[in-house]
């Protein structure tokens, strides 16, 4: 088992979800989480991991995790509607795709 920091693991996900590996990015995501569960931080970039692997079940509770922990944290609530709108859940799509325009998120 390695003794690897939160930061570290932290670190070496955001590496592989820019070098467009976000599985590998979930694997390590999920140890940082498991160490520090309520940094948002961690959990924001674990719910991109798992969005961008296409598991947006796992990444919509990540972000709802984030929304609850920070509800002013407008790239969550986007995240969370596009979750939301792949999965079907129009309504709840909608909600948060209003509410991070509304505090100033533009998308992309």
């Amino acid at each position: 088992m390695s003794d690897e920091s939160a930061y570290g693991l932290y670190r070496r996900g955001e590496a592989f979800l820019r070098s467009r590996h976000p599985a590998q990015a979930a694997v390590v995501l999920r140890r940082a989480a498991r160490q520090e569960p309520d940094k948002t931080s961690i959990r924001e970039a674990l719910g991109r991991a798992y969005f961008d692997s296409g598991d947006y079940e796992r990444a919509l509770a990540e972000f709802l995790l984030v929304v609850e922990a920070c509800p002013t944290n407008s790239y969550a609530h986007y995240c969370l509607g596009r979750s939301a709108a792949r999965l079907g859940r129009e309504e709840l799509s909608r909600r948060h795709l209003r509410l991070a325009s509304a505090m100033g998120y533009e998308g992309g």
